[in-house]
């Protein structure tokens, strides 16, 4: 089974992971917006990389797991409408690409690998530990939304016996 796991959001990555093994991970593709050049996420993009992979890896299975987000307190209006957006935006491709979408809430994921009340970046180093292969993907201190993503993929993989009920 091919795992998408997906950190929302602008900011946000998306992982491809099979097998114990991170295929890719990349930056949650964005482009500008309007007169003021603001980013939003890039469905077409999405779309195309999630095509490329289901292309490439045809005869498996894929399954889509974004993490559960919601608002959070001292967040402003406008920043939480965009976020939701992102957050409609990849339910809508996955959606319309007829792709199962399981939702695993940060908490679930984080405790899992001992991660609630850490530093931002521990889940960087955590993903570097268990994948060195692809730390060179990981090696900015911005990559966190990465490995939120591959742990996120990981989590599910680990877990999916359970998810599959």
């Amino acid at each position: 089974m091919i795992i998408i796991g997906i950190d929302p959001g602008i900011a946000g990555a998306i992982c491809f992971f099979s097998e114990g093994n991170v295929i890719d991970v990349i930056d949650m593709p964005t482009m500008a917006e309007g007169k003021k050049n603001k980013r939003q996420v890039n469905g077409r993009q999405i779309f195309n990389e999630i095509t490329s992979i289901k292309n490439k890896y045809s005869t498996k299975k894929i399954g889509v797991v974004v993490e559960q987000v919601s608002a959070m307190p001292g967040q402003g209006v406008t920043s939480m409408f965009n976020f939701g957006q992102s957050f409609g935006v990849i339910k809508g491709i996955c959606s319309a690409m007829e792709l199962p979408i399981f939702y695993v809430r940060p908490v679930k994921w984080k405790k899992y690998f001992n991660l609630i009340n850490s530093e931002k970046d521990a889940s960087r180093t955590k993903a570097i530990e268990m994948f060195p292969k692809i730390s060179h993907k990981l090696s900015k201190k911005k990559d966190n939304n990465k490995a939120d993503a591959i742990l996120i993929a990981q989590y599910f993989e680990n877990t999916r016996e359970n998810n599959d009920n």
